[in-house]
């Protein structure tokens, strides 16, 4: 399992580090329903074209809030 979290934590550094967020929005509803989903969550789009929007679970059975340790927002809400 070790290994598989380093892999993981390897592939994502790579996507991640180093990248600029260049905009954030909520999914559209349009997109929302090209993927089956009943709720929007928020999409934060990087600077090489890369969206990231959270899921309820890995099998992307719907959209998912992000918690934060930030006190004034400690969740990103779905609509």
């Amino acid at each position: 399992m070790k290994e598989l979290e380093q892999k993981w934590t390897k592939d994502i550094a790579a996507l991640l580090v180093g990248k600029k967020i260049t905009k954030v929005r909520y999914m559209t509803e349009a997109e929302r329903d090209e993927i089956g989903w009943c709720g929007r969550p928020i999409v934060i789009l990087l600077d090489d074209g890369t969206a990231l929007y959270p899921s309820r679970d890995d099998e992307g059975n719907d959209a998912g809030a992000i918690f934060t340790n930030n006190d004034s927002l400690s969740t990103i809400p779905v609509f």
